[in-house]
């Protein structure tokens, strides 16, 4: 005798149908809402700068009456440049300390970090404001360097090394125990594990977190108003003398009443834009790199295949 069932996996199946369609919905709309400010500002950026851009504002000297952004290009690379020596060595350093190194107590179970992870939390709330006011306490008037490339670069880097710290460490934690596992029992000590194995998986997330850290320093301006001062060129000592970086000539110039600066204002946020796009571009192209270093990147880089030869009958004994 023929069964019959009632279809009550009807309203369910369409309940499910239009769920996924409601949140395939929301998740395009956030990712306009994410896309179009970003639109918005590199369009609005390219309509005033374009039609009066020159290339001679690359090597051209910034003076009173006008000119180019030469030196507050350079200025603006070398703070890069430095914030990438400093805190780049502390974060990763801090990041693997915290990832490798915090190991839990064996009575409590706690891991020896918290107070570190917490720290750095609570540092990287801070506003960059403050920071720069403290820079100006501390190491302008307190030591005594006045507006100065040093003081600048360590409030920078104190501002940027808890994002750091934290990317690396999320990277390492997110390396597959059998990686570590199968480093020990190859007899290799904890260090050149953590070289040769641990870090190579980690590299992508560390390098997204070190190019994070210097598009927030590229585009800083109140921290380098407190310690950098401005200078229209470059200075010949770490300390006792201002400093040029482009950010200085959006934040002052756009305002100003003459036309030339309204120009150099709209060049130097271009200029920024593009260096923000160049580091974004680079550390997609790093992270393609060394994808092939992760677990489940097949197809990336170059590999060898080895292909399985076909078993020749006449070789066999007989």
């Amino acid at each position: 005798m023929a069964t019959t069932t009632s279809l009550s996996a009807g309203p369910a199946t369409r309940r499910r149908r239009v769920s996924t369609i409601t949140w395939r919905v929301l998740t395009y709309l956030a990712l306009v809402l994410i896309m179009g400010p970003a639109a918005w500002l590199l369009i609005g950026v390219l309509a005033r700068a374009a039609p009066h851009w020159k290339w001679s504002v690359l090597w051209t000297k910034l003076t009173p009456t006008g000119g180019g952004l030469r030196d507050q290009i350079l200025g603006t690379l070398i703070l890069m440049l430095g914030v990438f020596i400093i805190a780049g060595t502390i974060g990763v350093l801090a990041g693997i300390h915290l990832a490798e190194l915090a190991r839990p107590h064996k009575r409590s179970g706690k891991a020896s970090g918290g107070f570190l992870r917490t720290a750095s939390d609570v540092l990287s709330g801070f506003p960059s404001i403050v920071l720069g006011y403290v820079g100006y306490t501390a190491l302008v008037v307190g030591l005594h360097w006045h507006f100065s490339l040093l003081a600048a670069l360590i409030i920078l880097s104190i501002m940027v090394i808890p994002y750091i710290a934290k990317t690396t460490e999320n990277s390492l934690r997110q390396v597959p125990t059998g990686y570590r596992e199968g480093a020990e029992a190859l007899g290799m000590s904890m260090g050149y594990g953590l070289r040769k194995v641990v870090l190579k998986s980690a590299l992508p997330g560390i390098v997204t977190g070190l190019l994070l850290a210097l598009a927030i320093a590229c585009g800083e301006t109140a921290p380098l108003i407190y310690t950098a001062g401005f200078s229209y060129t470059l200075p010949h000592s770490l300390t006792n003398a201002q400093f040029p970086y482009l950010t200085y000539v959006v934040f002052q110039y756009y305002n100003a009443p003459e036309t030339q600066y309204h120009y150099l204002a709209y060049d130097a946020a271009l200029l920024l834009v593009v260096i923000v796009l160049i580091l974004l571009v680079s550390s997609r192209i790093i992270v393609a790199r060394t994808q092939r270093h992760s677990e489940g990147a097949r197809g990336t880089g170059r590999k060898r295949r080895w292909r399985r030869q076909p078993l020749d009958l006449t070789d066999l004994p007989r």
